[in-house]
């Protein structure tokens, strides 16, 4: 099977998906062991030693399948209890300064351009709504974004969704 892989909305390569591979794409969908070696407990699992799976990782990863593998972590556990999307209309011109220091904090988790009047979107997180507006009070002064070009949509209920794509049909071991 061959899968475009694409970044962004460029397709960089075509990359040719074996049942291996499709089985590996499932296992890393679900909670990685927590152990000292992950992936020679993954490649146990479906049958790959532990550096062949690295290496199929790896390629999966530089033709665009895999994007990162990261935890999902429940923010509310560590005390983080407040949060909201925020819009910003920046100029073209100013985007990378802008972005540059909205990633300088902490508090914020993504960011993203979008081609849109409000053309930067990122999340930002604290303990509180009150840590929330002090955050992103310093955030418009640094940038100079008036409250006229922003966007706040704070968090008011939290819905954790658990999407996994299933890569092997149903009734199958993946290696047809």
């Amino acid at each position: 099977m061959f899968i475009p892989a694409a970044r962004g909305d460029t397709i960089t390569t075509q990359t040719e998906i074996d049942p291996i591979d499709l089985r590996l794409l499932d296992a890393l969908q679900d909670d990685l062991p927590l152990v000292p070696r992950p992936w020679k407990d993954i490649g146990v699992q479906i049958g790959l030693s532990e550096r062949e799976c690295l290496q199929r990782i790896s390629r999966l990863k530089e033709s665009g399948i895999i994007r990162n593998i990261s935890p999902v972590l429940e923010s509310r556990r560590f005390g983080l209890n407040a949060g909201s999307l925020i819009a910003f209309h920046v100029p073209d011109s100013s985007i990378h300064e802008v972005a540059g220091i909205i990633n300088s904090y902490p508090e914020v988790s993504h960011n993203y351009r979008r081609d849109h009047h409000y053309s930067i979107w990122f999340t930002i997180a604290g303990g509180t709504e009150e840590e929330i507006e002090s955050t992103l009070s310093d955030i418009q002064k640094r940038t100079g974004i008036s409250d006229e070009d922003m966007i706040s949509l704070p968090t008011i209920r939290s819905y954790k969704i658990d999407v996994r794509f299933r890569c092997i049909p149903e009734g199958s071991d993946g290696r047809d």
